[in-house]
């Protein structure tokens, strides 16, 4: 019986498919045809008997009359059409590229892509009053947004809001945003307000804190941390800083583990970079791995005299030195040799004469008044080191003689 109602549902999805020369209907979705056929449509959806009740059936032979479809997408009207046709609704394949999705590995199981994806399909179920495709993405969406990002959960949150059928995915998504420790200022800016308030009185029940039961393997822990440094890589490359702040303040992403200035420089504007060292999260001297490279190094392997100044703005140390005993002025200079010996540096045949002379007299520049202010550092250690010393011998000397130093005076005017 299974396999006979399997090959059904194939023989229908095929119709959909392939039965262009026996549709009877035709919808403009996204600028392109889409061929479907009045009885099974009517048979499966009651917006669909509805709807063909209240309009004329074209004439035998004649052109199916062209229905506009605004209100979703082509994607989205797919998935709608295949579940009335077999009762399946397939999702993405995993790794299969998606133009909304800028990682090529990712599996789409849980990315932004994926629950767009998945909020577009139940509000078109909802609309087209196909209950079995809602309740059937309200399953996915209640296991994707357990590792879906915050910004992500959100998104759910508000679609569930105020719906009798999806008490479970708000509580659930209510539950996650609770958990991320956002602030309430924070949330305001994503959140209705009525929501807001909602998460607040559920973190006072919950007593602020509620620990995992389930204890994650280094493997899953390890998984977990790649994935937020992709997200933010990604967010960095669309200069989208806030999702960075959102990511540090709610799901305790680590700056520096992630080494998010490091790719800033390399990949980035230098109003990211400036963005990113203004949350004060992002140590500007954090060294990279073994090699020990700040993001000051790697802007002088780039000759780029925006980043070192934006770097050494925000107090940069130029007298760092890499694992090798490199610092960013021995790069600049390394780079300057080849130029002056060899033309142009091995590989590095963007790099421009002017560029790499300013980046020199920036980090010069930087280092001799880093000097200076060492330099007068420890002069003034030294003379309040005399002056302690003095004290010092002073004091022990009048000891010596049987004067204290405060009667010092008094003494001196008996004896006169």
């Amino acid at each position: 019986m299974e396999e006979s109602l399997k090959s059904l549902s194939m023989d229908y999805l095929n119709l959909l498919i392939n039965g262009q020369a026996f549709s009877d209907v035709t919808f403009s979705v996204d600028g392109r045809l889409v061929p479907a056929h009045r009885c099974i449509l009517a048979a499966r959806s009651l917006f669909f008997r509805k709807f063909f009740c209240e309009t004329s059936p074209s004439p035998r032979g004649c052109a199916s009359t062209v229905f506009p479809v605004s209100s979703v997408r082509y994607e989205v009207f797919m998935l709608l059409l295949q579940f009335l046709y077999s009762g399946h609704a397939a999702p993405p394949q995993k790794h299969e590229p998606r133009p909304d999705c800028g990682d090529g590995g990712c599996g789409h199981t849980h990315c932004s892509s994926a629950v767009d994806l998945a909020l577009g399909t139940l509000a078109a179920a909802r609309a087209f009053r196909v209950e079995q495709l809602a309740l059937l993405t309200q399953k996915q969406l209640a296991s994707m947004v357990e590792k879906a990002s915050i910004e992500d959960v959100m998104k759910v949150l508000i679609a569930s809001r105020k719906q009798e059928d999806m008490q479970q995915l708000w509580s659930t998504c209510s539950r996650r945003v609770a958990k991320s420790g956002l602030p309430p200022e924070v949330l305001a800016e994503h959140l209705p307000i009525d929501i807001v308030a909602s998460v607040e009185e559920l973190r006072l029940k919950s007593s602020l804190l509620l620990r995992r039961r389930h204890t994650p393997t280094a493997a899953e822990v390890e998984d977990h941390h790649l994935q937020k440094i992709h997200r933010m890589r990604r967010a960095l490359d669309s200069s989208d800083v806030e999702l960075v702040k959102l990511m540090v303040m709610g799901e305790g992403l680590n700056l520096d583990d992630a080494l998010a200035l490091h790719y800033a420089v390399g990949n980035c504007s230098r109003e990211v970079v400036k963005a990113l060292l203004e949350l004060v999260t992002a140590d500007v001297n954090c060294p990279a791995g073994p090699s020990g490279r700040t993001p000051l190094h790697v802007a002088a392997e780039m000759a780029c005299p925006e980043m070192v100044a934006v770097l050494l703005d925000h107090h940069a140390n130029p007298n760092i030195r890499t694992a090798e005993g490199m610092t960013p002025l021995d790069v600049l200079r390394s780079l300057a040799s080849e130029f002056l010996f060899r033309g142009a540096a091995p590989g590095s045949t963007h790099i421009e004469p002017n560029k790499l002379r300013l980046c020199l007299e920036l980090v010069q520049s930087a280092a001799m008044v880093m000097s200076r202010e060492e330099e007068e550092a420890v002069a003034a250690g030294n003379a309040n080191a005399t002056s302690s010393s003095r004290a010092v011998y002073l004091d022990l000397g009048m000891s010596t003689v049987g004067v204290h130093p405060d009667r010092g005076d008094q003494e001196h005017r008996k004896m006169a």
